[in-house]
C-alpha cells in the first residue's frame, strides 16, 4: 500500500503546526487507499547543512543525516505542513529538505500551509525546491488562516471548505504517488545517491569534491 509521510515543518515553541498536522493525519487516516504517518522535525535535530559534499554525492558520513534519510526513504509521497514566516518557508524545513536528495526523487508532494494570509508564499517557494529535487507537486493545496481558522489564534477550528480541499489534495497525491511508483529506485539501493544528479548545488566545490 502507498505510504504517505505528513511532515510537520515547524519546530518553534508554542507552534500551531501540531494541530494542523494532526487534523491532516486524522482526516487522511479515514481513507483506505494509503497509510499515513506523522514526521515531526522536532524529532530530527539536524544542524545547519554540515555535509562536506552535496547530498547527491552521498552517502553521508554523519549519523544524523543517515537517520533522516532512513526516515524519509520508505515513503511514496508527502504532505508538507508549513507555516509562513516573513513571506517564506521556515529555515528548519528548507534545511531538512536540503539534507537529502535521492530520498525525495520521483515522489509526489502536497502542501498544507498556515499563516496570517494562509501561507501561500511559503508554498510557492517549496514548490520550486521540491520540483528541483525531482518531486511531483500536486496542484491542490490547503491554505489556513490563523486569523479565521484559529480561536484566539491558538485553537484550530478549520472551516468546512478546508476539509473538502484536503480530500482533493489527498486524491491527487495518492494518484501521483501510485503513478510514479515504477520510477522510484528499489528500496535496496543505497540511500543518499541520485545518479541523475537532480540536486542542483551552486557551490562548485561540492560538485567537484574539492574544498
Amino acid at each position: 500500500m502507498i505510504r504517505i509521510g505528513i511532515i510537520l515543518g515547524s519546530t518553534r515553541p508554542n507552534r500551531n503546526g501540531p494541530q494542523v498536522a494532526q487534523w491532516v493525519l486524522d482526516s487522511a487516516s479515514q481513507r483506505g487507499d494509503a497509510e499515513f504517518e506523522l514526521i515531526d522535525l522536532r524529532d530530527h535535530a539536524l544542524p545547519h547543512l554540515d555535509e562536506a559534499l552535496a547530498p547527491m554525492h552521498g552517502p553521508s558520513v554523519h549519523a544524523h543525516t543517515r537517520a533522516w534519510a532512513a526516515r524519509i526513504a520508505p515513503f511514496d509521497g508527502f504532505v508538507v505542513v508549513t507555516p509562513e514566516y516573513n513571506g517564506g518557508a521556515p529555515g528548519v524545513l528548507k534545511n531538512a529538505i536540503d539534507h537529502l536528495c535521492a530520498e525525495w526523487a520521483d515522489k509526489a508532494v502536497g502542501f498544507v500551509s498556515y499563516g496570517a494570509g494562509g501561507g501561500g508564499r511559503a508554498v510557492m517557494q517549496l514548490r520550486m525546491v521540491c520540483s528541483t529535487l525531482g518531486m511531483a507537486d500536486v496542484s491542490r493545496q490547503v491554505e489556513i488562516s490563523v486569523l479565521t481558522d484559529f480561536e484566539n489564534y491558538t485553537s484550530f477550528t478549520p472551516r468546512d471548505h478546508h476539509g473538502a480541499a484536503l480530500t482533493v489534495l489527498l486524491d491527487q497525491l495518492i494518484a501521483w504517488s501510485t503513478a510514479l511508483a515504477p520510477l522510484r529506485r528499489p528500496a535496496t539501493d543505497s540511500p543518499n545517491i541520485h545518479s541523475e544528479g537532480t540536486h542542483h548545488d551552486d557551490d562548485a566545490r561540492h560538485l567537484s569534491g574539492t574544498h
